[in-house]
């Protein structure tokens, strides 16, 4: 089951890189709100159309991974996409991971692991 590495770990790149650009595509805006300005500056927001495009490539192969792999198995591998968010709050967004969310990331892959035994 080890095969599914690689996969999983490119579909959660691509999930974080897609929250990354969608929070750099809302930071650019102004206050949310159910209007017609606010809906037409979003989506011709380039960040929020780069967010849909890593989204549906990460669909696209969350479906590959899901006809090749067993359910059990595939599923919480997506758990992975919360580590790699965690290194985009540091890297993009300069956030101050205290040691807790450290050790459930510790806990995340060591779990990642443990499943694929």
């Amino acid at each position: 089951m080890w095969k599914i590495i690689p996969y999983s770990v490119l579909q959660c790149i691509l999930l974080s890189s897609g929250q990354v650009l969608l929070k750099f595509a809302l930071l650019r805006m102004g206050n949310f709100g159910w209007n017609r300005a606010f809906w037409g500056d979003l989506l011709t927001n380039w960040w929020f159309m780069s967010c849909g495009i890593c989204y549906g490539i990460a669909s696209l192969l969350w479906m590959y991974m899901l006809k090749k792999f067993p359910f059990s198995i595939v599923y919480p591998m997506i758990s992975l996409s919360y580590v790699f968010g965690m290194f985009a709050a540091i890297l993009f967004f300069h956030e101050q991971i205290s040691l807790y969310k450290w050790l459930g990331v510790l806990f995340i892959v060591c779990g990642c692991c443990l499943i694929l035994k």
